[in-house]
C-alpha cells in the first residue's frame, strides 16, 4: 500500500508565480523524497509604486512515504 502526505509551503519569486511555485518544489525536495504533485492554492502579488515586485504562492507539495 502507498501512503501519501501533504506538506504545505509558502513561496516567492521576483519574476512570476511560476517560478514562485518552482522554487516551493525545488526546496521542498531538498528534504522531501518522491514529491507526486503540487496544488497552487492561493497566489498573491505584492506591489510598490504600482509595479507588481513579488510574486507569492501558497502551495500543498504530495509525496509519497517511503517503506
Amino acid at each position: 500500500m502507498t501512503i501519501l502526505k501533504v506538506l504545505e509551503v509558502m513561496s516567492s519569486s521576483p519574476k512570476s508565480w511560476e517560478d514562485a511555485t518552482k522554487n516551493a518544489v525545488k526546496t521542498a525536495a531538498k528534504t522531501v523524497k518522491e514529491i507526486r504533485s503540487v496544488y497552487v492554492q492561493d497566489m498573491s502579488a505584492v506591489v510598490s509604486k504600482n509595479d507588481i515586485t513579488e510574486y507569492r504562492v501558497n502551495v500543498k507539495i504530495t509525496f509519497q512515504l517511503l517503506d
